[in-house]
Formats: C-alpha cells, sequence, structure tokens
C-alpha cells in the first residue's frame, strides 16, 4: 500500500529509505534470483484485536514440528514495513520472511505481522491522516507477542523476540511491555545504538553529503537541509510541536503529527534499555559489515549496555542481511542479492543455547 499517514510514514529510523538511497537500483541476474535461506515453513494467516484496529499476520511452524516447539515474535523495521519485512522503497527486501525461514529450519515457530500503516492490516480502524504515536504501535507489539503464546503448537515457556533495525528497539522493550510468559531470549538485528534522532541525523547527513558529492545537490541547498533538520531535531527533543514541517524537502520526517512519536522514541537510549534487561535473557545482536544504515560505532555503543550479550559480525552482509556487491556492473536489488548464509549457523548457535532442549 502506499504510504498511509504522516504519522506511520515517518515512523521512519531508516534516512536512506527517505531519499531513495542504495539497494534499490540495479542490474538483474540473468541466472535468476536466489534460493531463499533455510526450510519452507507450514503457514497460516492469523489476526489479532489490538487497541481499535485489526492486525494481520503469519504464523509460521516448522515443517517437522513435533509436540509444543519454542517460537519467536518478529518485529518490523521502521516505516510502512509489512510482515515479510518489504516497504514501497524496498518491496522485496524479505528481511522477516527469511528470518522466518531460518527459524523454521532450527525448529523454531514464528509470528510476523503487518505493522499498522502496512500490508493487509493498512491503517486498521484509522483514518489515513490520523496521527498514531509511540504506544500504538508497542501495544501493537505486545499484542502479537500474546497471540504468538496462544497458538496452540507454542511452547509460552520458550519465546523470544527478534527485532530487525528499529523493531530492535521494541524488542529491547519486550520485557517490561508483555505481561504474560516473558521472553526468554532477544535477537537483536541491524540494531540502532544511539538516540533515535541522532541516528536519523547521521543517516541523513551521509545521504545528503553523498547526493551534494554526485551533483544532485547543491553545497547551498545541502547545508541548509542539514540545518534546518539539526532544528527540527532540537525543537522535537524539547517536546514541542512544530506547526508546520520545518523540513519539508524530507518528505515529511518533521510533519508536525509525527514530533509526539519522534519525542517519545528519541527519548530511550538503547544502550539504557538493554541495561534494564532482566539478568535472565539471553540477547543476540546481529550486524552486517555492510550496513550503510546502522554503523559499526552504534552497535559497539550498544554492546556496553548489553555486557553479556552475544555479538555475531555478519561479513559483507547489508542492512537487511543481504549480500552486498559494490563491484561495477553488480546486481544491487534485493531480490536478487543473497540472504547472507552466515547468519544461519550464528542465529541456530545461539539458539541452541536460549531456547531449544
Amino acid at each position: 500500500m502506499p504510504f498511509a499517514s504522516a504519522a506511520v510514514r515517518t515512523a521512519a529510523l531508516s534516512a536512506a529509505v527517505l531519499l531513495a538511497a542504495s539497494a534499490c537500483s540495479g542490474q538483474e541476474d540473468p541466472a535468476g534470483p536466489p534460493e531463499p535461506p533455510g526450510a519452507a515453513p507450514v503457514e497460516r494467516d492469523v489476526s489479532f484485536d489490538s487497541g481499535p484496529d485489526t492486525v494481520y499476520g503469519t504464523f509460521a511452524l516448522p515443517p517437522d514440528a513435533r509436540g509444543r516447539v519454542p517460537a519467536a515474535l518478529i518485529i518490523s523495521g521502521s516505516g510502512p514495513t509489512d510482515r515479510d519485512g518489504d516497504n514501497p522503497m524496498r518491496p522485496d527486501a524479505g528481511t522477516n520472511e527469511n528470518f522466518a525461514r531460518l527459524l523454521a529450519d532450527a525448529g523454531v515457530a514464528s509470528l510476523r505481522y503487518d505493522k499498522l500503516g502496512s500490508g493487509e492490516t493498512g491503517m486498521g480502524a484509522r483514518d489515513e491522516d490520523d496521527s498514531v504515536g509511540y504506544d500504538v504501535f508497542e501495544q501493537e507489539m505486545a499484542d502479537a507477542y500474546a497471540q504468538l503464546a496462544a497458538q496452540p503448537e507454542v511452547d509460552p515457556d520458550r519465546l523470544l523476540v527478534l527485532g530487525h533495525s528499529e523493531g530492535a528497539l521494541f524488542a529491547l522493550r519486550a520485557p517490561e511491555a508483555v505481561r504474560d510468559h516473558p521472553p526468554a531470549a532477544l535477537v537483536l538485528a541491524a540494531p540502532p545504538g544511539g538516540r533515535y534522532l541522532d541516528t536519523v541525523d547521521r543517516q541523513l547527513t551521509d545521504q545528503i553529503r553523498l547526493q551534494e558529492g554526485a551533483g544532485a545537490l547543491e553545497p547551498a541547498d545541502a547545508a541548509r537541509v542539514l540545518s534546518d533538520t539539526r532544528a527540527a531535531i532540537a525543537l522535537i527533543r524539547s517536546g514541542e510541536r512544530p506547526e508546520q514541517d520545518p523540513v519539508p524537502e524530507l518528505g515529511g520526517l518533521f510533519d508536525p503529527s509525527v514530533a509526539p512519536f519522534l519525542h517519545r522514541i528519541d527519548a530511550m537510549d538503547p544502550v539504557d534499555l538493554a541495561g534494564d534487561l532482566p539478568g535472565d535473557v539471553d540477547t543476540l545482536v546481529l550486524w552486517g559489515t555492510a550496513d550503510s544504515q546502522i554503523a559499526r560505532g552504534d552497535v559497539d555503543r550498544l554492546m556496553t549496555g548489553l555486557l553479556d550479550a552475544e555479538r555475531v559480525d555478519v561479513e559483507g552482509a547489508d542492512h537487511v542481511f543481504r549480500v552486498y556487491d559494490d563491484a561495477p556492473g553488480a546486481a544491487v536489488l534485493d531480490a536478487q542479492r543473497a540472504f547472507s548464509p552466515d547468519v544461519a549457523p550464528a542465529l541456530s548457535a545461539f539458539l541452541d543455547s536460549a531456547v531449544r532442549p
């Protein structure tokens, strides 16, 4: 679906998406798309209520499941990203679907869902221009988690939460946000390590400088957009709501309707969230060394709050964990690049100690 509302379309950690950056153009590989990773799970559609909205998703069961099995809630990244991990700017990313296959291959069921503003869920019971606050998305996560725990094939004592990109912030909140059957483990995939608006600022700066260097932006325009961006961040952090969009060139990123969401999520430092995790929650951090949206330093910072967590740097993987190739003429479309084969062994080894007997 198109960008649905100001609040949903701009609840976006990825400035690269907003600026139509890398991994969305390139040549097609005549050999065809690569095989998807892992095993094909047995899937069924599910739906559940969250506030006034009906949320739609997919429950995936390992093909050889016997009895009750461990299970994972998969939380999407920023923007109008659907259950499979796709959004209008990266329609073939498939991040969540690929993780669901790897989990199934490891004997773990999963639930992934169309977050509000995406897929079959759309805007739920809301009008397209409604402002949607942070609490709505956190409640949606908690309700999805309850739906996962209620599936008859699932062992509610062996649950985990896997969050990708912005979804990792919600995963860090999961032990506090859910009331029953707290997660035994977390998987944080390409997680932000700094405050939300600091990450947005860095991403925007990188992309604007790239555009300036390529001649797509005049230096004076680049300087003005960056100056306006930093003024908007300072305003939102103060708790004020701008009367109009202070940086219209960014497609609504700082639209007044989004200010409350940005103010709330920016106030949650990922390091503090990590430090508040219960001591018995096992945590795996996955990060691709070719990730242009989350820098190595971001993950380094997050790890200062995750002293007992395991970290795996996936060599050559990008933000959606597909193998990145920057050689001249290389295909860069998501659908034409394989999901990194190095993710599966890292995830499987972690699951052995975290939720599998």
